[in-house]
């Protein structure tokens, strides 16, 4: 398995700065977070991608993802869902990003039919969009859809290899599901995996890799077993808890963390 780390962790940091992270820590990429206070986002100019794609090539890493916030089972209409939606695959096409992360959304409102629904008619409009640009988009297990079993009741109604899940190990551990039962449905549609660790359920502010509540070596395990050869993706979601350490100074533990969870699984 490969190693990355997401944007989120360093918000608003210069992409030379995030880069130098990444190959002095010992990464092999980094999933960038395309949101407008960030480096990268859908509002960059053909150049200014054509300058990101260079410099992570230069860097000698990959770009994993682009980590957008299009809600795809959200009410409302389709057409700003979807726009936003190929937006991040445009994005994604131009800097060579294999893949797109979207978020679930869906409403109080809606019951759980109509959002799955909802969700399988965006993810299949947009997949012969994605596959036009070789992007694959991944949904999240996240909010409403916070399971494995969540994900698949939408993933399999797609049906699309341009179409599949991105694990949120921490989502999935909320939602009382095992990672075991979690990649049993996650599998034949999973992308990558976003590790982190928090204090605890009731305090889900980031901490280092080994430090918190999750069950990470139960999740290595699992893959390991079943020889599952992606990413992993540290998301340490330093952007919402200004008070959490710096990431930075966390960089080295946490890989040599995943790498001896890995180590013992193997």
């Amino acid at each position: 398995m490969k190693l990355a780390f997401s944007t989120l962790g360093v918000p608003g940091l210069p992409l030379p700065e995030v880069t130098a992270l990444a190959t002095a820590h010992g990464y092999h990429g980094v999933e960038l977070r395309a949101h407008p206070e960030e480096p990268v986002h859908p509002g960059l100019t053909a150049e200014q991608r054509a300058d990101v794609a260079a410099g992570f090539e230069a860097a000698g890493l990959d770009v994993l993802g682009v980590a957008g916030y299009a809600r795809v089972a959200a009410p409302g209409d389709d057409g700003p869902v979807l726009a936003e939606v190929r937006a991040l695959v445009d994005l994604a096409g131009d800097i060579g990003a294999p893949f797109v992360r979207v978020l679930p959304g869906g409403g109080d409102e809606q019951g759980a039919e109509e959002a799955d629904a909802t969700a399988a008619r965006r993810l299949g409009t947009a997949a012969r969009y994605a596959a036009d640009r070789g992007v694959r988009i991944l949904l999240e297990t996240h909010d409403s859809h916070r399971t494995g079993a969540d994900a698949m009741r939408v993933l399999g109604l797609v049906g699309h290899r341009h179409v599949g899940a991105l694990w949120d190990v921490m989502h999935t551990w909320l939602g009382g599901e095992q990672p075991v039962d979690s990649f049993a449905a996650l599998s034949p549609h999973l992308g990558y995996v976003q590790v982190k660790d928090i204090a605890s359920a009731e305090d889900p502010a980031p901490v280092a890799l080994g430090a918190g509540v999750l069950p990470l070596a139960d999740v290595v395990e699992v893959l390991s077993r079943h020889e599952w050869d992606g990413w992993l993706c540290w998301e340490y979601e330093q952007r919402w808890y200004a008070d959490a350490a710096p990431l930075p100074g966390l960089l080295t533990p946490g890989r040599e963390h995943l790498s001896r969870l890995l180590n013992e699984s193997a």
